[in-house]
């Protein structure tokens, strides 16, 4: 209960802010549609940016670990839960990440204030496709996901993938594609942090007023987000637990969060975003051992 009352507390203050700022939040009209936690100082209140956890040991600001105070060995992280909150990093932490995602994650690299950070997204984009569609766009020239992340190395990759893949109904194959993408992505890029965001829920009321496709149910996303953590448990990469941030008490995504039911207001990008600045972790607090399971 600890951990979702964090969140809904981190998206309020988020929105509040948003709305003082700009009077009242833009809708984004623009797209087709396509556990517990530690409580933290922040690095606002912790100018020196490290935060004491419960076993002596500190964690900075990037989000990297030192040993506790007394020396001994720190506990190893535990990739079946949630990435739990850490001090809220600034936007250079993503200078060196690539983002992978449908029309969701372009609305975040829109709307969210991030800033110019590399993405490979696609509208209508699923995990089916990620290995043989080419469908990123670089400098006019077409690749699949792996050719594209092959031309540069990134120190962390966030991927977010499951909306368009709901009418699928195919919950194995969602499963085996994911798994196979974080072994591509891991054979591209050593040493690299990938985060694991799984779906933020949908307003089904909305969608149904606007006519949406009846196969995009919270129902069936929440199958396809236990699958991710799964993965993310096998594969030994950081959960993001955004649909606990963002779920009303009635299991919908709130109604004024969307105007079509499925992708965001500037505002929920902005949460969006806060949410990731304060769900961060090391390379080396996840491999102490100096490699990432296969």
């Amino acid at each position: 209960m600890h951990f979702f009352y964090d969140n809904r507390r981190l998206l309020a203050g988020v929105l509040l802010s948003a709305a003082l700022l700009s009077g009242c939040a833009p809708q984004n009209n623009s797209q087709g549609s396509d556990q517990s936690s530690a409580d933290v100082s922040t690095s606002e209140n912790n100018p020196g940016g490290d935060v004491s956890q419960p076993d002596g040991s500190s964690v900075t600001a990037n989000g990297s670990a030192s040993l506790p105070e007394d020396g001994s060995q720190q506990a190893a992280y535990d990739f079946s839960k949630p990435c739990p909150e850490s001090p809220a990093v600034d936007n250079s932490y993503f200078a060196d990440a690539a983002f992978i995602g449908d029309s969701r994650t372009e609305g975040l690299m829109l709307y969210s204030g991030i800033g110019e950070v590399d993405k490979y997204t696609s509208i209508g984009i699923s995990i089916f496709k990620l290995e043989s569609k080419k469908a990123i766009t670089i400098d006019g020239v077409d690749y699949t996901l792996v050719e594209a992340l092959a031309q540069k190395q990134y120190n962390k990759v966030y991927i977010c993938l499951g909306v368009n893949e709901l009418g699928y109904f195919n919950d194995q194959g969602f499963y085996d594609s994911y798994c196979q993408v974080i072994d591509d992505i891991k054979a591209s890029q050593p040493n690299v942090v990938i985060y694991i965001q799984n779906l933020i829920p949908l307003n089904e009321e909305t969608i149904a007023a606007r006519g949406g496709s009846e196969y995009l149910t919270n129902e069936h996303l929440r199958v396809y987000n236990e699958l991710t953590q799964k993965v993310a448990q096998e594969k030994q990469v950081v959960y993001l637990d955004l649909y606990s941030a963002f779920v009303g008490e009635d299991g919908q995504l709130p109604a004024d969060a969307s105007t079509d039911g499925v992708h965001l207001s500037g505002a929920y990008y902005k949460a969006w975003l806060e949410y990731l600045k304060t769900h961060t972790v090391s390379y080396e607090t996840l491999y102490p051992e100096g490699g990432a399971a296969e």
